[in-house]
Parts: C-alpha cells; structure tokens; sequence
C-alpha cells in the first residue's frame, strides 16, 4: 500500500502503528517521527508565520474571508506518487488542508484513492482512529497493541490524581492575540489531571475570550501552548505579554505557576503524544516529576 499523509496526527499514528514503510508523501508539517523527513512533502503554507501571534491571526483570517485556502497542494507530484490512501481531516481548516480539497484533487487520479479522515473532539476519539487506520492498512493487531499500551500509560498517570479533590483551576492558551482559550481534547485532558478549566469545556471547540475573561477567571496555572508553534517562537511571544498590565496581575503570573509548552508537538495535534502531554499535566500540576516524559519540551516561567 501507497499511503500519503496530509495530517500531522495521522503520521504520527503510523510510526505508532510500525507502518511509516508505507509512507511516500506527506504535508511540510509532518515532522514526527523523525524519520519522515526522507518522504516528499506536498504541502506548503501560504501565510507568513514568522510574526507575532497579532499579524499570524490577521493574515489567516484574511486569507479564509477571500475564501482562499492556507495551505497549496503540489497536485501533479501527488498524482506521479499513485497514492492507494490518502489521509486527511475535516475538524479544522486552519491546521492543515482540509478534507473537500483533498477529495477534489483525488477525485482527478486514476486510480482513485481511498480517504481516510480524522475528526477527533477527545482522546477516545484519538484512539477509535488509530484503530480505524489499523484497519485500513491491514495492520489492525499492531493498532491494537498501541491503543493498549497508550491506554496503560494514560490510566498509570491517572491513578496520580486524587479523583476527591477538585483540584487547581487552570487556563490554557493555544493563541495569545487574540486570546484562545483550548478545546476540543485539552478540557478533558486538563480534568483527568485532575484540575478545572472553567474557561472552556471538553468536546467545545477552541474560543476567543477577553483578557477581562480570562482575568475573572484568576487561574491558579496558566499552559501556554500556541496551535502549531514551537516552544521558541512561544518563548518570543512572552515580551509583548508582559507589557499588559491584566497579564502582571493574574495570580499564575505573580506566583510563578506559567508554563510555555511546545503546542505543536504535544497538545495540538489528536494523535499518540497525547499521552505524553496527560502525563505532562499530571506530574507538572501535582508535583510528580516522575510522571512526565524524558525531553517533554516546556519551560516554567
């Protein structure tokens, strides 16, 4: 099987899964695991993302009112790789191509390949597709045993939380001007931890708020962790934060309790790395360093 690869998260199933053999083209985002790197990729971005989160926001939003995409698709290199498997996703259309393009463009291949799209609102969600890839390729014991050996690590970290407490109110943040407070998975993530996130609820999409939202909130944590941003370009972002007078006065600020993590890698994308930002969560807001992962890329402010 020929499969190519337009969604970071589905890229990362197949290296879960032991199939990465069967990758021969991918989108610019795919970068995990490493060895991908080898594999053509497809897809580029259309918007400079070398600003700041106000200029990023501005220029995405441009583009979608023109009714433009964010990401162009090399068609005829897609084409020449004869493709069986097209993966892809339909739950956001600025984190990768979405899936009406991909289904346009795979509608002009002979042969036609098949679709598979991603449309996880929860970690559950996350595992029902890797099972569903499993299946796809023929690999549905490999997928298996993955689901169970991220399920097992999940309900080791989760056995941490004391489930009577009801635990640190915290804010998370996957854009900073505007304002987005987390959602889909990230809520549910964030309660298993066993903290609150007031802000936003699990299965909600992501969401514009107010600093004076944000500000009544008072959280006691606060995650930063931008939708596809690396830690350095998040750590970039921290000058113009302090600069604002609401920034200084929350309590997550004052009390030292602000943590930058790489979104990109760990909490942005519906695939296996969810696990390791749960457990991220669970030693980082209960204080059990031994739970989180060995290079688990964040820093304390």
């Amino acid at each position: 099987m020929r499969i190519v690869s337009l969604l970071p998260a589905a890229t990362e199933m197949l290296g879960a899964i032991g199939a990465l053999e069967l990758l021969v083209g991918r989108s610019h985002e795919c970068d995990h695991p490493p060895d991908v790197a080898r594999v053509a990729a497809l897809t580029a971005q259309r918007i400079d993302s070398s600003g700041g989160s106000a200029a990023i926001d501005a220029a995405v939003r441009q583009h979608l009112a023109c009714g433009e995409g964010l990401y162009v698709l090399d068609e005829a290199r897609l084409a020449a790789l004869r493709p069986d498997l097209i993966l892809t996703q339909d739950l956001c259309a600025v984190c990768s191509i979405d899936r009406r393009r991909v289904e346009h463009v795979a509608g002009s291949l002979r042969p036609r390949p098949k679709i598979l799209a991603f449309n996880p609102t929860s970690l559950e969600g996350v595992f029902d597709d890797l099972l569903r890839l499993g299946e796809a390729i023929g690999r549905s014991g490999e997928a298996e045993r993955a689901v169970v050996a991220l399920r097992e690590r999940y309900f080791a970290a989760r056995d941490c939380v004391n489930a009577y407490e009801s635990g640190p109110v915290v804010a998370f943040l996957e854009w900073l001007d505007p304002l987005f407070v987390g959602g889909h998975w990230t809520p549910q993530l964030i309660q298993a931890a066993g903290a609150q996130h007031p802000l936003n609820g699990p299965g909600k999409p992501s969401r514009v708020i107010a600093a004076d939202e944000l500000a009544s909130c008072d959280p006691e944590h606060l995650i930063i962790a931008p939708c596809g941003a690396g830690l350095e370009w998040t750590m970039r972002e921290l000058a113009p934060l302090r600069e604002k007078r609401w920034w200084r006065d929350l309590r997550a600020v004052r009390d030292g309790r602000v943590a930058f993590v790489d979104g990109s890698a760990m909490f942005n994308r519906p695939g296996p790395r969810l696990v390791d930002a749960f457990c991220w969560l669970v030693g980082h807001l209960h204080k059990r360093a031994r739970l989180i992962p060995r290079n688990f890329p964040w820093r304390l402010l």
